[in-house]
């Protein structure tokens, strides 16, 4: 996914009133308003470097008087000891955009960093990496561009993007065939073009929805590695399906093995440790 220039600014905006609000005062206090500074973001972990554009724009919007020599590139290998970039400008407005883009970039890059683990453990497999809606709010957009960069791909973005039909709809609603007759009805009352996805809890509840139609796709949620297999047989192609629930990294490899298109894993933006990365001065 491409980050959205508008959204971002927003988020960059309100980060920076969150944090600065009246002044920088420390940096105001010690140093000369007319310093020139000169710094570099120095790795200090091997990971997958992402977050590059979200840094540059954290620069300009705190001062325009920046010169960034960018070494490296988001979706790089890093290693300990690399420079991801240089910059030079005014040392207080360096100081002041400094932990805005450590926050960012150290989160982001420990997104894409576990997301590459997950999506090379499944390598040669048809399936698909996928995110969910289980990110930090207010920077889900970072957190999916992320995760793109670590080579998985997105799920919906919100709620608003596409129909899940999720067990406590399916409960609420009175059941699966219920469930996706009023979600039918109600995209086209609407005149929305929505894709329809709907989570199933056993081999009976594929034959439900299988037996009513209409869907692109099938969530298999903690299913057994058995009851997957035969759940991908069932559908047969017609579907589109997921494995979901409680995947880690070392038995995806064993749901992707058996077919399905998709794994969607929650671990990737809720459990991903960030990346230590550090903005450090360079003198002389």
């Amino acid at each position: 996914m491409d980050l959205d220039e508008e959204q971002l600014h927003r988020f960059i905006q309100y980060a920076l009133e969150e944090d600065v609000r009246d002044g920088d005062h420390t940096s105001l206090a010690c140093i000369s308003k007319n310093a020139i500074g000169h710094a570099r973001l120095l790795v200090k972990e091997d990971g997958i470097l992402a977050g590059i554009p979200v840094a540059i724009e954290i620069f300009a919007a705190v001062d325009k008087n920046f010169e960034i020599d960018v070494l490296m590139e988001d979706g790089d290998v890093m290693k300990k000891g690399d420079i991801a970039f240089t910059i030079n400008g005014p040392a207080i407005s360096i100081l002041t955009a400094e932990r805005l883009v450590l926050n960012c970039m150290q989160r982001m890059s420990g997104i894409a960093t576990l997301t590459h683990q997950y999506v090379k453990a499944i390598e040669g497999t048809k399936a698909q990496v996928i995110d969910t809606r289980k990110t930090t709010p207010g920077i889900r957009m970072l957190e999916k561009y992320a995760v793109t960069v670590g080579g998985g791909a997105n799920h919906r973005m919100g709620l608003y993007d596409m129909i899940m039909i999720k067990d406590n709809h399916i409960d609420f609603c009175g059941g699966i065939p219920q469930a996706i007759h009023q979600t039918q009805t109600y995209l086209k009352d609407k005149n929305l073009h929505l894709r329809i996805e709907v989570e199933t809890r056993n081999i009976d509840e594929v034959k439900q929805v299988l037996a009513v139609g209409g869907v692109h796709r099938i969530m298999l949620d903690n299913y057994t590695l058995e009851e997957m297999v035969e759940a991908v047989r069932l559908i047969d192609g017609k579907y589109e399906t997921e494995a979901s629930g409680g995947i880690k990294l070392n038995t995806i490899r064993s749901y992707a093995q058996t077919g399905v298109d998709f794994i969607s894993v929650g671990a990737l933006t809720h459990s991903a440790v960030s990346v230590d990365l550090s903005l450090k001065a360079v003198i002389g």
